[in-house]
């Protein structure tokens, strides 16, 4: 077992978070993370972030053993989306998922363009009460096919986490 990682709060979902001294990380040069996307519903968009920001499609599969553990849930912005969101962090929460698996993020897909109505801009405040969660506006070149150029500016946040670089 490692000695240098401290539990987070129980309620807390951000796993464990790395003990630094003084002198900064115990690894400064160690290589990027890689991360496997999840998606908690059929269509979430899934292929299309896996593409666009790197890391393994897992599809609505949890990641298998020689994937990497850090998952990022993936789900439209839609109802249906924000409640199968939900409901797969409460999975984490309770430690129903597979073991070693790290919940990092939820990544939530534009399910149209325009704000979000109220009462989904309030789940979406649910999840984010628990979790780190990373927008992605509706991107209408996607839409069509074309994932070629850099990501918005919009999920800059999202791209340095992944380690790609926006417009």
């Amino acid at each position: 077992m490692r000695t240098d990682v401290q539990q987070g709060p129980e309620i807390w979902l951000r796993g464990p978070v790395a003990v630094t001294g003084p002198e900064g990380p115990a690894h400064p040069g160690a290589a990027a993370r890689r991360f496997s996307w999840v998606g908690t519903h059929g269509g979430a968009g899934v292929s299309t972030l896996a593409t666009v920001y790197g890391g393994r499609d897992c599809g609505r599969d949890w990641p298998g053993p020689d994937d990497p553990r850090s998952v990022l849930l993936v789900a439209r912005t839609h109802a249906t989306g924000l409640a199968s969101a939900l409901h797969v962090v409460e999975v984490f929460r309770r430690g129903e998922a597979p073991p070693g698996l790290d919940l990092d993020a939820v990544v939530l897909v534009a399910d149209a363009p325009g704000r979000l109505p109220r009462p989904l801009a309030r789940q979406v405040k649910v999840i984010e009460s628990v979790i780190d969660v990373y927008r992605v506006p509706w991107v209408q070149s996607w839409r069509l096919g074309d994932l070629s150029g850099t990501p918005p500016r919009e999920t800059a946040a999202l791209a340095r986490l992944t380690e790609v670089r926006t417009r």
